[in-house]
């Protein structure tokens, strides 16, 4: 498989999965407004630069210091897309979200709020790590490695703008809760499928 278009498939995929970070942006959105929503999924986008930062850095390591450790770390790495794909398909119940009101948030609190829900996410952790040992090969190149890690970001801000946008208007927000119990068993297949494709595949 391309390791341009896997990257691309398992972070569109794992970003539209619901979890921390769309719960977040939700009640935001909701409570706050667009504008909030929208700041707070920028902390979002800047959360996952510094799981890419340091995931590039150990990963780097890892290949430098033991091809057999990163073979290890990529077959685990394949698992777990694969548990993260049936765990997103046999999910039910929406996404459940306290939409009480809250205090006003200001522009740098949204951006913080974003940005912490993020950053402090085991989930967003494996995530990364899992989808870099994926693609990530002795001879791949930094630049290449950053174009990854940027559009992994930028994957995260499109998202949840997205997101902020319709969960801040009435209409918008109930047509996408209804969407969601079909998109977790389609995001679900396909993120397991591949995992297992990924963990199959020959080392580069």
């Amino acid at each position: 498989m391309n390791q341009t278009l896997a990257v691309a498939l398992i972070t569109v995929l794992a970003v539209i999965a619901p979890g921390a970070d769309f719960a977040m942006i939700v009640r935001n959105s909701y409570l706050h407004g667009r504008r909030t929503g929208l700041l707070a999924a920028t902390g979002v986008a800047a959360g996952v630069l510094v799981h890419v930062t340091y995931t590039m850095l150990g990963v780097g390591l890892l290949i430098a210091s033991s091809t057999a450790l990163f073979t290890v770390i990529k077959l685990i790495g394949a698992a777990y897309l694969v548990y993260i794909g049936v765990r997103t398909f046999r999910t039910r119940a929406e996404v459940e979200i306290d939409l009480s009101g809250g205090t006003e948030l200001t522009p740098l609190a949204a951006l913080r709020t974003g940005f912490l829900t993020n950053v402090l996410n085991p989930k967003t952790t494996l995530f990364v790590v899992s989808t870099f040992s994926q693609v990530v090969s002795p001879g791949t190149p930094v630049v290449q490695q950053v174009g990854y890690g940027l559009f992994m970001a930028l994957a995260h801000l499109l998202w949840f703008g997205v997101v902020a946008v319709f969960f801040s208007q009435e209409r918008m927000r109930t047509l996408m809760l209804r969407a969601q119990k079909v998109l977790n068993k389609v995001v679900g297949s396909v993120l397991a499928g591949l995992g297992v494709s990924l963990a199959l595949a020959p080392s580069h």
